[in-house]
C-alpha cells in the first residue's frame, strides 16, 4: 500500500475529519504524528500513534511538528456553521487562513514530500447542475458563501504559489458537506445533518425546519471523504482541484425523511419556517474527474450512511 510505513502526520487529528484519517492511516501501516493542542488524543490511538504538543498558529510549533515527516493532510480547522457564522463571521475564516498558511509556510521550510489542504465547494459561484472543477473562477460564490467561500479561494490559491516555488507536492480537495461518527452534534455548532440527527433521536416535536425544505444538498459520509483523499495525495498532488463528493444532490426535505425513519421518529410533526433564511438554494458537484483520474466513487449509500451515523449517535447518548 501507498502509505505502507510512511511518516504521515494528520493536523487536526483530534477532530471529525482528522481522527478519520488516522484510522485509516494506520489501518495502511503509515506512521502516524497527531499536533495535539486543546483537544486530547482520542484514547483507541495513545499507543499507535506519535503525540506532539504543538499551537499550529505558531510558525515554531509547525516546524517542530512537521519536521521529519514525508505527508501531511492538513484537516486543522475551524467550522463555518450558521450559528457560528451568525454570531462571529469572522473567526472560520481567520482561523482557516491563519493554520493553512502556517502549515503551509512550514511544510515549504521543512522540504515535506507532500501536502493536502482542503478548499470547499461554498467557493462555487451558483449554478443549477452539478458543479464541475473548472467552474469555480465563472463567477462570484453565492451571497451566503462570500466571506468563507473566497477564504476557500485563497487558500486554493496559496496551494498552488507554494507548490510553484518550492519542493512541495500540494493536493487540493474540494469536498461537498460531509457527515458521519464522530461529527460535531453540537446544537450551537453543529452543521445542518448531525443538527437534524441530534433533534430526530430526542424526538423533538414538533419538528421545526428552517427554509422551505427545497434546497438540495451534496453530502458525502466521512469514510469515504477519507478514501477519496488518500487517493487524492497519493495520485494528484499537482495542485489541481478535484470534487471529493457523493455527486447527487438530496432536498432538505428527502433528508428529514430519511433521518426520522431511521431515528424512529416517522411521527414527527414536521414545520417548515420559510420566513428563516437559508443558503444556496441548489448545490451538487460533478465527481467525474475524481473517478477518471483516481478511481474514486462513493461506497456507503445516503441512507446507508445517514443510518450508520444515527446508529453511532445512539450508542453515545446510551454511553
Amino acid at each position: 500500500m501507498f502509505y505502507n510505513k510512511k511518516r504521515v502526520l494528520v493536523t487536526g487529528g483530534t477532530g471529525f475529519i482528522g481522527r478519520h484519517f488516522v484510522e485509516a492511516l494506520i489501518a495502511q501501516g503509515a506512521a502516524v504524528r497527531v499536533p495535539v493542542h486543546e483537544r486530547p488524543l482520542p484514547d483507541i490511538f495513545k499507543s499507535k500513534v506519535e503525540v506532539v504538543s504543538a499551537d499550529l498558529t505558531r510558525q515554531e510549533d509547525c516546524l517542530s511538528a512537521l519536521n521529519g515527516m514525508e505527508y501531511i493532510f492538513h484537516a486543522a480547522g475551524a467550522v463555518a456553521a450558521a450559528a457560528v457564522t451568525t454570531s462571529n463571521p469572522m473567526a472560520a475564516i481567520t482561523a482557516n487562513l491563519v493554520l493553512t498558511a502556517q502549515v503551509l509556510q512550514a511544510a515549504w521550510t521543512t522540504k515535506v514530500d507532500r501536502v493536502l489542504i482542503f478548499s470547499s465547494s461554498t467557493g462555487y459561484p451558483a449554478v443549477n447542475h452539478p458543479v464541475k472543477e473548472e467552474e469555480m473562477w465563472n463567477g462570484p460564490t453565492h451571497a451566503s458563501y462570500f466571506g468563507y467561500g473566497w477564504m476557500r479561494r485563497y487558500l486554493e490559491r496559496l496551494g498552488e504559489y507554494v507548490a510553484s516555488k518550492s519542493s512541495v507536492k500540494v493536493a487540493i480537495a474540494r469536498p461537498s458537506a460531509v457527515y458521519g461518527r464522530h461529527d460535531n452534534f453540537d446544537p450551537k455548532t453543529s452543521h445542518v445533518i448531525p443538527a437534524l440527527i441530534r433533534r430526530a433521536v430526542i424526538k423533538e416535536n414538533p419538528f421545526v425546519v428552517w427554509g422551505t425544505g427545497n434546497d438540495v444538498r451534496d453530502s458525502l459520509h466521512v469514510t469515504d471523504l477519507v478514501r477519496g483523499c488518500l487517493l487524492l495525495l497519493e495520485k494528484n498532488p499537482n495542485a489541481d482541484p478535484i470534487n471529493i463528493a457523493y455527486g447527487k444532490g438530496y432536498s432538505i426535505k428527502e433528508t428529514i425523511d430519511i433521518i426520522l425513519k431511521s431515528a424512529g421518529h416517522e411521527l414527527a410533526d414536521v414545520r417548515f419556517d420559510a420566513t428563516k433564511p437559508s443558503t444556496i438554494p441548489f448545490r451538487t458537484m460533478d465527481t467525474s474527474k475524481a473517478k477518471q483520474l483516481l478511481g474514486f466513487e462513493p461506497m456507503i449509500s445516503f441512507e446507508d450512511g445517514l443510518r450508520d451515523t444515527i446508529a453511532w449517535f445512539k450508542d453515545q447518548t446510551r454511553s
